[in-house]
């Protein structure tokens, strides 16, 4: 195995258990209108703010990674991703990819409500064969607002070589 995997392994091994909390603040509507346009929705519920029906694209909010303003030049790794987004690979060459999501939705996104996100890296596992071995993580993430409460839970797995 090579190094800078062995030390994602260590890193992201010590990390297990470990609970964060990220404030996204309110969901805005421009926002949620602009991600279903770039889902190509055609749906009016989704497109309109000012309709009675109103709703936030349902996978909009697993889409928040850092809330609607987003992060910071430095927030990023070279590939794109999140320096923090698959814990324990900051800083080291290692390849990240989406291992698989699962989305459990408790109820409607309500705009303007707070939101907060908890997420805690549940399992770090080694995969493959000597000599092609790879890392499966998986990260929890619930989803709560402060008057609506709890929204979404997100499993996700990430695989790192």
């Amino acid at each position: 195995m090579r190094s800078d995997l062995r030390a994602a392994e260590r890193r992201a091994s010590a990390l297990v258990g470990t609970v964060e909390h990220r404030d996204l603040g309110p969901l805005r509507a421009p926002e949620t209108v602009a991600f279903a346009r770039a889902c190509a929705e055609t749906d009016p519920r989704l497109l309109d703010p000012d309709s009675a029906g109103f709703e936030v694209h349902p996978l909009y909010l697993p889409s928040q990674l850092r809330g609607p303003d987003g992060g910071f030049a430095g927030d990023y790794r070279a590939d794109g991703m999140f320096r923090d987004e698959v814990p324990g690979t900051d800083g080291l060459d290692v390849r990240l990819m989406a291992g698989g999501q699962t989305i459990t939705f408790h109820r409607p996104v309500p705009l303007g409500d707070p939101v907060t996100v908890r997420r805690v890296l549940e399992t770090v596992e080694r995969k493959g064969k000597p000599g092609s071995e790879f890392l499966l993580l998986t990260v929890s993430k619930t989803y709560r607002a402060r008057r609506a409460g709890d929204l979404a839970t997100v499993i996700e797995r990430f695989i790192v070589r």
